[in-house]
Order: C-alpha cells, then sequence, then structure tokens
C-alpha cells in the first residue's frame, strides 16, 4: 500500500459497429487526407470501454467535438463497448491488432480491471498513443444525506466501517475503488473492512449515489458538475493539493485534516501492431487537439489538469503505473 502522504498520480449494440478497418489512419485523399496534407483527418473512431456517462466518455467525446470544431478531424465517432470494468474493451482493442484507425479512451480504471479480472488482455500489449489529463477525486453524498462535512461522514465509517457503503464508477483496482481505500486507511479504517460497491462508470454510478443506494461516492469531480449546480449534489471534499477553481467552496482532504493526495489520469491507446504511420497520424491530431484553443477551453470549463505526453514517454508511464497497481492490489489480496 502507499504511504499515508502520497501524491498518486492515476485516476486505474456498439460492438457490433466494431469492424476491422483494412485502411488506415493515414486516409487517401478520397476521405479527407493525412494529417500532414493540411487536411482533417477522416475516418477515427474511440473506443469507450464503459458506459455513456462517465469519466472515459466524457474526455473522449470532448476530444473528439474538439478535433472537429478545430478542423483537426472529421466524422470522429465515439463508441460504447462496456464490460468488466472496462477489460471487454481492452480485449477488442487487443484483438483490432493493426488497425490504425482505432483508439481506445482508457485511464487507471482499465490498469487496475486488467489484473483484478484476469484479463488475458495487457495494456502492455497496445500501442500508447497520448496521456491527455488529470483530475482529482471527489468525495460525494445526495443533497439530504446527514453528512455535512467529509470529517462527519469519516466518524461514522469509522464507527461502523462495513455499514457504511461507498460506490465507486470503476471495478476493484481501478481510481475509485483504490481512492476510497486510500482513504479508510489514512483515516484508520482497515480497507478489507471498506463495503466497496462497483458500477460500470459514472453513468451508473451517480444514480446510486442520487438514489441513496451507496452512502457516498469517490469519483473523478468532474463526472458530478452538473449535478453540483443543479443542487442535487453535495462535494464534501476533493482530493487534489489545492482547492480547485471549478469546486471553489469545497475543501481539500488536506485542509480537512486528512494527509491524502489522489489524482486520476485519463489516456488514448491504439491496438498492437499498428504502423509507424498511422501511429504518427494519431500522434499528430492529438497534439493539434490539445495545442488548440478549443482544448484549453475544455480544460478550464472541466477543472482538467493538463498533462499531455505521447509516444514512448507515455509508454514508459504505463510501465510505471502497471506495476505501481499491481502492488497495491496484492497488499489488499486482490492481484
Amino acid at each position: 500500500m502507499a504511504t499515508r502522504r502520497n501524491v498518486l498520480v492515476m485516476g486505474v449494440a456498439a460492438a457490433s459497429a466494431l469492424a476491422l478497418a483494412a485502411c488506415g489512419a493515414t486516409a487517401d485523399k478520397n476521405e479527407g487526407g493525412s494529417s500532414n496534407d493540411g487536411k482533417p483527418v477522416s475516418g477515427l473512431r474511440i473506443m469507450v470501454p464503459n458506459t455513456p456517462g462517465g469519466g472515459y466518455d466524457t474526455t473522449a467525446r470532448t476530444a473528439a467535438k474538439v478535433m472537429e470544431d478545430a478542423k483537426i478531424a472529421t466524422g470522429v465517432q465515439v463508441f460504447n463497448l462496456p464490460g468488466a470494468g472496462g477489460t471487454v474493451g481492452l480485449q477488442r482493442t487487443v484483438n483490432e491488432k493493426g488497425n490504425g484507425k482505432l483508439a481506445m479512451q482508457m485511464g487507471l480504471g482499465v490498469v487496475g480491471a486488467s489484473y483484478t479480472s484476469k484479463s488475458a488482455a495487457t495494456l502492455t500489449q497496445t500501442t500508447p498513443l497520448a496521456k491527455l489529463i488529470e483530475e482529482a477525486g471527489a468525495i460525494v453524498v445526495p443533497k439530504d444525506s446527514p453528512y455535512k462535512t467529509i470529517n462527519d461522514l469519516v466518524a461514522a465509517w469509522k464507527a461502523n466501517p462495513k455499514g457504511i457503503a461507498v460506490g465507486g464508477g470503476s471495478s476493484p483496482g481501478g481510481p475509485d475503488h483504490l481512492l476510497p481505500m486510500q482513504l479508510a486507511k489514512t483515516v484508520g479504517i482497515d480497507p478489507r473492512q471498506v463495503n466497496f460497491v462497483s458500477y460500470d462508470g459514472g453513468g451508473e454510478l451517480l444514480p446510486a449515489v442520487l438514489g441513496g443506494k451507496v452512502a457516498f461516492g469517490a469519483s473523478g469531480f468532474g463526472e458530478f458538475l452538473d449535478q453540483v449546480e443543479a443542487g442535487q449534489i453535495r462535494v464534501l471534499a476533493v482530493t487534489s493539493e489545492a482547492p480547485i477553481e471549478a469546486l471553489k467552496d469545497v475543501p481539500t482532504l488536506k485542509s480537512s485534516g486528512i494527509d491524502l493526495v489522489f489524482t486520476n489520469w485519463r489516456g488514448i491507446v491504439a491496438p498492437p501492431g499498428i504502423s509507424d504511420a498511422d501511429k504518427k497520424v494519431w500522434i499528430d491530431v492529438l497534439t493539434k487537439m490539445h495545442e488548440s484553443e478549443e482544448w484549453k477551453a475544455e480544460l478550464k470549463k472541466r477543472g482538467w489538469t493538463d498533462a499531455f505526453v505521447t509516444g514512448d514517454e507515455f509508454g514508459t508511464f504505463l510501465t510505471e503505473q502497471d506495476k505501481a497497481v499491481a502492488d497495491v492490489l496484492k497488499q489488499l489480496g486482490l492481484a
């Protein structure tokens, strides 16, 4: 398990539409051109390996919209292929060897699920393209919750760890699982006593929190902004080092006396065996997206932290994250 004072940079009908593409992302002139001829790239597809409405889904659809608005790419298709914490999508990505048109939105949730789901497919088999963002976590409750502060919640949780259910939008090993486990350890609760309820993405977690199926939720804060603004959800604390501009009145765990910082991340990978040309097209497109004013506006709007790295540098990061997650899960008896 990581030390108490730590900064964890982690985040861990559509199926039939996924046809093998014979051509690469360097489309010919009739398809809109490559990233090098000044024309928007066409035919790119981004798979989201969990349900609509969650963090991966929001990130992928935001990226696709920016590509379109900034005329970097045209006709970008985003589709969902949920299941097993993201490993159904991971397996399909690995199976699509050589498909230079396809990429998968992913993050820590898929890293952890590849271990806890005993996935035959691994992220080390994919082609790393880019890490896009980092995002702090949030501890949230419905508007009518009896817990008004994070310390109110922690006191009740310590008194009855098994009776206070926490929901997360990832499978064991993902960020929404590791966050409450680390929070429990930090406040003196045995993580093995935590009553964690797993949901397949933020799209499933949100109604569980709103409906009182869990006492509180742990996930990326960006997934709750609309409901916070609508007064349906209250954020008790965020897990960043400093307060978040989008939630200015919400304390951090640290400012509440809880010595924990936790940061999730999200990136994009491609199938194995794609050509160098296709890899370059993807990285060029993502780099142009990252440099656009439209993307910078989305980062500010959603409170995302820019964490852009590409290619081999992202691959090194993935390897480090894979080992870190494996070590944590082994200590919890989950890997």
